[in-house]
């Protein structure tokens, strides 16, 4: 009963769940450098979608049965986005911490928003006014800040890190999958997730039998475990538990502000957890990238008042 007392305060506290939401995402990209010698990043993309799958199993089944009639008339639907907001978006984030910092990966991230705008313009037709174009260049900047490491030197060269590279793709396929939502089949959230997950698990598949035929494979160690552990219940289902009833609370236009603490998050984690160094090429990317999302949400605002 005590548990339950506990749990139900938690559920009823939007702002505190908004700001854990984010915090296991941002931990997402320290488990993805914690992961490097432990488990490979195929490996850990596939058995943290089978944890989901453990996860929803258990606790899930309900609604999922009950939708299932309207799951199955929308599945190649679904496949495609669980490959692309899961499956890619996952393989690439888990490459590229083999390749550059957490503190990179985290305010990269930042970039999701103005990339966002990109692809809704592209295939919805979605206009952008002028404030939110100077918000998502501004991001965009910021990310280039990062790319080239504070130094204009290495556009000269293009001499560009290959994580932070892969990081921008992983940015670039979650931006057209959160652009093709709206079009998701009418279900509860839970069962629409559920889909998502069995397809991301299916479709990761080849891709870790062809880390396994090229010699890529690792299997988890103990650590390793942990890792895909962490991945499987907090950034994969905890934060979008919450980060939903935060936006029943309060609505998605106060809750979406703070995803822009994930690249603070991470850059945070990064240091305190990891020990990187934050350097001051970090702090202007990151102050622009935030400048830009606050820009970009201010001036939708204003325009729709």
């Amino acid at each position: 009963m005590a548990d339950d007392g506990l749990w139900s305060r938690l559920y009823g506290r939007p702002y505190l769940l908004l700001v854990l939401s984010p915090l296991f995402w941002a931990g997402n990209a320290v488990a993805s450098r914690l992961a490097v010698g432990e488990v490979s990043p195929m490996a850990l993309t596939t058995f943290r979608w089978s944890g989901v799958l453990l996860l929803l199993a258990l606790f899930a089944m309900k609604p999922i049965m009950a939708d299932w009639p309207v799951m199955k008339g929308r599945l190649p639907y679904m496949l495609a986005m669980g490959a692309l907001g899961f499956t890619f978006f996952n393989a690439f984030f888990y490459i590229a911490a083999h390749f550059t910092s957490a503190v990179n990966i985290g305010i990269i991230q930042g970039a999701l928003p103005g990339l966002v705008f990109v692809f809704a313009y592209l295939i919805a037709g979605t206009r952008a006014g002028s404030g939110q174009l100077a918000g998502m260049a501004t991001t965009l900047v910021g990310v280039g800040v990062i790319a080239v490491k504070g130094d204009l030197s290495t556009l000269a060269s293009l001499d560009f890190n290959a994580g932070d590279l892969m990081m921008l793709g992983a940015c670039v396929v979650y931006a057209l999958y959160t652009v093709l939502l709206p079009r998701r089949p009418k279900i509860a959230g839970l069962s629409f997730f559920a889909g998502l997950s069995v397809a991301a698990f299916l479709t990761s598949l080849p891709f870790l039998a062809a880390e396994i035929a090229m010699g890529q494979y690792v299997a988890p160690t103990p650590f390793g475990w942990a890792v895909v552990a962490y991945c499987a219940v907090f950034p994969s289902v905890v934060s979008q538990v919450f980060f939903v009833r935060g936006v029943e609370l309060v609505g998605p236009g106060r809750a979406g502000v703070f995803i822009n603490l994930i690249p603070v998050f991470g850059s945070l984690l990064a240091v305190l957890v990891l020990g990187e160094s934050f350097r001051p090429y970090h702090a202007l990317a990151l102050a622009l990238v935030l400048g830009g999302i606050f820009w970009a949400e201010w001036s939708k605002r204003g325009e729709v008042a």
